[in-house]
């Protein structure tokens, strides 16, 4: 791709990706109508929904693709079957099954989210596309997994020929210069507060990357569990640099650090470790610094990697979105029970393609970090789509006077679509123009139905993106100031109930691993503000330096020895600690009481904490 044709807004890799998917969609489209499948458009649908730029993550969405549309045929089999007893079952069914998949969604993660989403919308597709006739449903469903297995076998052969294997050098090279920049920070005379908000921010886009590298193989597997424990490990070593004030570090210690930030810059991990392992070995960060030493060492090797022992080792615990998972099955329900009862009580023709279009955008888009800026694009992409569809039908088809001319005469829109997708602003509507202009056109003759109808079931699909849009805007809104209030209220819950645990000590390690992913998520989601990082980056402290004071607390109230009336401080101070979220005035007050009755380590802890419980308001 020449540089006139990049100046103009196309880009090489989207080129070369966009017009193999499109290929691999009519390649699809036509296997599909040689094989005599009722609706060989939805192959070519599944092509443009499966496809990915790397082998591993092809094969690997196509898999949760065909799992997810095999149950989610079975469920919209059931909605059929449950609509024969009576009609509102069949809306009722579908709005929890749509809700419930959309919940677990937002739990999941990369392609089992995906995979989780499309078992909900496909038994809308399955329930809806053909609900005047019942008595097909076994059919429709054969031909709605039959036509998905075409689909997602032509995306993968022609991937697999075509796309290039993922290559996981460039993330490592990427996780080795964060760790030399925390090297360098760690040997640095002082903390540098705007540096180490650069670098945690820098940790949570790293970690975001992750996943779409962890598709494909086990080992790939692997190396992401191992990653993702090398940066949580990093983030608290930055984090007790960052937390207190700490005594300059010995010169040895210096040394060894700076020596291990080279030699992770010239890609020698092993000359690095070595280098850690000296500066471990000194007793002022020896702590600190040895879970990072065999957190590095397992990311060397991670096909080596067997979980340590060791008390202080980190576990990998993600964090999950319990809140937003609850609110999105709640919006997803409430809007289909509600354009699902006015179709009921309406009689509206075109109602099913609306409920249709609804579920479809209302849980596709559920995981995205900001789906209301996304759908006036989904919007735009869709009423192009209908109105090449219309165009199709009505203008170009008349022509045709066998069933293979309508196929072929809709291989040079999927070829137009997948140009569309090689534009910088074309990319935006593409993917929406291909699947909804293959959801209208059925190639088969004869040709049926009049012009109004095709006119309505166009607007009622085109009008799905803006019912979304009005339930997204109006049922518990998933904008980004919203996630990231849910995510430090989840973060503060999370200390509040370590305080009233009585297991709290054993639970330590699981509290700190999901307390630095979700500081590194809180990052993620804050990384167009450096203010709201800098906050973020307080808070987080805050609440670690609370969680180690709880922790100090329960240690105390194990000890036989502990006096009675102590035990009943730190009791009272727990009991505090449970309610911090509503009164962290009072946390505030018993850290303070617990800090004068205590002396030397254990009195900073309580102070830090106490400190740390007056600044949550901020």
């Amino acid at each position: 791709m020449t540089d006139s044709f990049r100046r103009l807004g196309f880009d090489r890799a989207r080129f070369v990706f966009s017009l193999r998917t499109a290929l691999a969609a009519c390649l699809a489209l036509v296997i599909a109508w040689l094989l005599g499948l009722e609706h060989p458009q939805w192959a070519g649908m599944t092509v443009w929904a499966a496809s990915q730029p790397m082998r591993g993550q092809l094969l690997e969405k196509g898999l949760f693709r065909f799992a997810g549309t095999v149950i989610g045929t079975l469920a919209g089999i059931g909605l059929i079957l449950a609509m024969q007893v009576h009609p509102a079952l069949l809306v009722i069914g579908l709005a929890l099954w749509v809700g419930l998949c959309t919940g677990l969604a937002n739990l999941a993660r990369g392609f089992i989210a995906y995979g989780t989403v499309l078992a909900g919308y496909t038994a809308a597709m399955v329930a809806l596309l053909d609900v005047g006739h019942p008595e097909n449903v076994w059919t429709l469903g054969a031909d709605r997994m039959a036509t998905v297995l075409v689909g997602v076998l032509s995306a993968l052969v022609v991937g697999w020929l075509f796309a290039p294997a993922a290559d996981g050098s460039a993330l490592r090279r990427r996780i080795r210069g964060l760790l030399a920049d925390l090297c360098d920070q760690l040997a640095a005379p002082a903390s540098d507060p705007e540096a180490a908000r650069q670098l945690i921010s820098a940790m949570a886009a790293a970690e975001e990357a992750l996943d779409p590298h962890a598709a494909g193989s086990l080992r790939s597997h692997r190396e992401t569990r191992a990653s993702r424990a090398l940066l949580s490990t990093a983030l608290s070593v930055l984090l007790w640099r960052r937390g207190q004030d700490r005594p300059e570090l010995p010169e040895s210690a210096r040394l060894a650090l700076s020596e291990a930030a080279a030699a992770l810059r010239a890609d020698d991990s092993a000359a690095a470790q070595a280098a850690l392992e000296r500066a471990a070995a000194l007793p002022d960060i020896s702590d600190t610094l040895r879970p990072l030493v065999r957190a590095l060492a397992d990311w060397r090797a991670p096909e080596n990697r067997a979980r340590p022992a060791a008390e202080d080792a980190l576990p990998v615990v993600l964090h999950r979105d319990w809140i937003g998972a609850r609110e999105a099955a709640i919006r997803a329900t409430g809007a289909l029970l509600l354009f699902g009862a006015l179709w009921q009580v309406t009689g509206f023709a075109a109602g099913a393609f609306l409920l249709l279009g609804m579920s479809i955008m209302i849980s596709i888009f559920t995981t995205f970090e900001n789906p209301i800026a996304m759908l006036p694009f989904v919007f735009l992409g869709q009423l192009m789509g209908a109105s090449m569809a219309l165009a199709i039908r009505w203008l170009i088809w008349p022509h045709a006077s066998a069933d293979w001319q309508l196929v072929a005469m809709i291989l040079p829109f999927i070829l137009l679509g997948g140009l569309l997708g090689t534009h910088d602003r074309g990319m935006k509507v593409s993917f929406d123009y291909n699947m909804v202009m293959l959801l209208l056109l059925h190639p088969t003759l004869p040709l049926t139905g009049d012009f109004g109808t095709s006119v309505m079931m166009a607007l009622a699909v085109v009008a799905a993106p803006l019912a979304a849009l009005v339930a997204y805007r109006t049922i518990y809104p998933p904008t980004l100031r919203r996630k990231q209030v849910t995510l430090a209220k989840m973060m503060l819950h999370d200390v509040a109930a370590l305080a009233g645990d009585a297991d709290a000590l054993r639970h330590r390690a699981v509290w700190r691993a999901r307390l630095y992913h979700r500081m590194l998520r809180l990052f993620r989601l804050t990384e167009r503000s450096a203010r709201a990082q800098r906050d973020a980056l307080d808070s987080g402290l805050a609440l670690l330096d609370l969680g180690h004071a709880t922790m100090r607390a329960h240690e105390i109230l194990a000890h036989p020895e502990t006096p009675a009336a102590e035990r009943r401080a730190l009791k009272a101070a727990l009991a505090r600690l449970e309610r911090l979220s509503e009164t962290p005035a009072r946390a505030e007050g018993a850290l303070s009481r617990l800090a004068r009755r205590a002396t030397g380590a254990d009195a900073e802890i309580f102070r830090h904490a106490a400190r740390s419980a007056a600044s949550l308001p901020g």
